[in-house]
């Protein structure tokens, strides 16, 4: 292994959303074997825990679920994938025949209509998905009109549920409505929306490839839809206990879940164990 890639929420951190001495200490020691550490989350690079971006062998980040690869030393985006503004126009436009509130992703932060922002906690119960929310959201007027107006294209397109039967059959209609986007989810509640080949798989590749190294040779952790695609292209895909069965599907190995520590238990298993033979 050269690259191991970490979905964080459910995956690298706990469900209280730290990282543990133990997880760290495994990351410690496969970055000073040589490993690049990637996380890989649908937060954008300021919403990852300062836990995490304070690691200093973390060379660089897929954010997004894909739609950026951050050069974390050089502050800059090595690879883009965002969805035009008029697209995100049009596929909001649907969302208010829904009984949802969503926001987006753009530039690298968060926005979200203000009646909708007003109305978090009615969709996001759980206390980390609101303060989430609340944390990383500026509240605009309208979202259709300040996309409109300001003319920038969108990272990601999120909405939250209520109704987990509407949940369901509402990723299966965008899907069919907007082949474009890549339609996953990574908490109960909510769906997320991204351009087609802003995935969590197709990031890991190109980052791999940039850094000269083969698919073959990198390692991913996840634990819902949207880290599918990154378990099915690396080179060995593991999930964690508390995966979805997408993503246990998905995944070739199995490990203990995000409050077991999991994550160092399968390197101890799978890269250390195999180093000292």
């Amino acid at each position: 292994m050269k690259l191991i890639a970490l979905d964080l929420d459910g995956t690298l951190l706990t469900t209280e959303k730290k990282l543990t001495a133990e997880n760290e200490l495994a990351l410690r020691r496969a970055a000073a074997a040589g490993l690049e550490i990637v996380p890989a989350t649908g937060r954008f690079y300021s919403a990852i825990p300062a836990q995490v971006r304070a690691l200093p062998y973390i060379h660089y980040a897929i954010t997004i679920n894909g739609a950026q690869v951050w050069d974390v030393w050089a502050a800059r985006p090595m690879l883009r994938a965002e969805i035009p503004w008029q697209r995100a126009v049009e596929v909001m436009t649907v969302l208010d025949g829904l009984p949802v509130i969503y926001d987006c992703y753009m530039d690298n932060w968060g926005w979200m209509t203000q009646a909708h922002y007003d109305r978090a906690a009615d969709f996001a119960p759980h206390r980390h998905s609101l303060e989430m929310l609340q944390q990383f959201r500026t509240p605009v007027p309208e979202l259709k009109a300040h996309l409109a107006q300001v003319g920038h294209d969108v990272q990601k397109i999120q909405m939250f549920f209520r109704d987990m039967a509407l949940r369901a059959q509402a990723m299966t209609d965008l899907a069919a409505r907007f082949p474009d986007l890549a339609v996953t989810s990574s908490i109960p509640r909510n769906v997320e929306l991204n351009r087609l080949d802003a995935q969590k798989g197709t990031a890991l590749l190109s980052l791999a490839a940039q850094l000269g190294i083969a698919a073959s040779e990198t390692m991913a952790f996840g634990d819902d839809l949207n880290d599918v695609s990154m378990l099915q292209a690396a080179g060995i895909g593991v999930a964690m206990a508390n995966a979805t069965p997408p993503a246990l599907a998905a995944a070739d190995l199995q490990t203990a879940s995000c409050n077991e520590n999991g994550v160092a238990k399968a390197l101890e298993r799978l890269v250390f164990a195999q180093r000292q033979r």
